[in-house]
């Protein structure tokens, strides 16, 4: 992981923008996403989304059915950092009152975050979060809505 350390700041600012996400407020993330035509975002509620446009659509979305989140943990799993691109596999898990709850629920996601370097500063270029986190038969993958 030659180019890990100089990824550290750009990360801390990504976990503490989940942490804000998770409280209903998607603003700090969409900061950090990248500007350019092929960003992507694949979260647990829907198809991926392109484009800045979709994807800020699909993150507002997701934070109006979160509030009052406890800070994420996270687990690291694998970290690769080039000069340009550097990704990351975490496991995110949390606590939030989830779309009108009057309780906080456990959140817990498997997420795959990769950066690239923009104009000189790390982007995210795309998330991908799922809550696959533990074993599963393979029946889960089998699409029922597909004849």
């Amino acid at each position: 992981m030659s180019c890990w350390s100089g990824l550290e700041p750009i990360v801390d600012r990504y976990h503490h923008a989940l942490d804000a996400f998770v409280r209903g407020d998607p603003e700090l993330q969409k900061e950090l996403f990248s500007r350019q035509d092929d960003v992507t975002l694949a979260n647990p509620l829907g198809p991926p989304a392109r484009g800045r446009d979709q994807i800020e659509k699909v993150m507002e979305r997701a934070a109006s059915l979160l509030r009052e989140g406890e800070p994420n943990r996270f687990e690291r799993v694998s970290a690769f950092a080039g000069t340009d691109v550097a990704y990351m596999v975490e496991i995110e898990r949390t606590r939030a009152k989830v779309d009108g709850s009057a309780e906080l629920l456990p959140v817990s996601l498997r997420v795959t975050t990769v950066f690239r370097m923009e104009d000189g500063q790390w982007k995210v270029a795309h998330r991908q979060a799922d809550p696959i986190t533990s074993p599963r038969t393979i029946d889960t993958i089998v699409d029922i809505e597909q004849p």
